[in-house]
């Protein structure tokens, strides 16, 4: 017994001496991670230039933007307001025409013209109200086609923004614990990603 003693006694001073002259220590950590199956698609890269390039083919060719971002159904709205202006433009300039020649046949003496009915004052205010309508059916195109250009921009810009299809609506039912009645609600949970 007297030996089993000493001979722990050495191996537990032998080792701690040991043990103290080693300086180098060895951890060994590793790192654990959850991983949890979601149900979103894969994201598409991120385009910085698309924005800048969905603006430039719309204001090249009207509705390209549009056709780039695969947004189809705004081409023909686009096309018909720009159609619109230029028709009214058209027709308001035929009207003027038709006004200012009339007014200049009645000055050099004729009174044959399509208005008889109508004094030199109704003319001149009738040529005034052409081109006032005029000037609108030009702003209306240039609006449409500027409209055109900053939607392609707009809408190439939240294509790339991401959103969580985890968007619910749930009924809510809760006890109220107090007056022990039901108490009845909708939750709406949306998750900013």
């Amino acid at each position: 017994m007297k030996n089993n003693f000493l001979y722990i006694l050495f191996t537990f001073f032998a080792t701690s001496l040991f043990a103290q002259t080693s300086d180098s220590l060895t951890v060994k950590n590793e790192a654990k991670a959850i991983v949890v199956n979601d149900t979103i698609s894969a994201k598409d890269e991120y385009r910085p230039l698309a924005p800048a390039k969905a603006a430039f083919y719309s204001a090249v060719v009207p509705g390209l933007g549009q056709a780039y971002n695969k947004k189809y159904w705004k081409i023909p709205i686009i096309y018909a307001g720009m159609a619109a202006g230029v028709y009214f433009y058209k027709q308001q300039d035929d009207d003027y025409n038709r006004f200012r020649d009339a007014y200049k046949r009645r000055l050099a003496g004729y009174s044959d013209d399509e208005f008889q009915g109508i004094s030199n004052d109704r003319l001149i205010n009738a040529q005034k109200s052409a081109q006032k309508n005029k000037s609108i059916s030009v702003i209306v195109t240039i609006a449409f086609y500027l409209l055109n250009v900053v939607d392609a921009n707009v809408d190439a810009h939240l294509k790339q923004y991401e959103v969580s299809e985890d968007l619910s609506l749930r009924p809510n039912f809760n006890y109220n614990e107090f007056n022990a009645k039901p108490q009845y609600g909708m939750s709406l949970t949306y998750r900013f990603k």
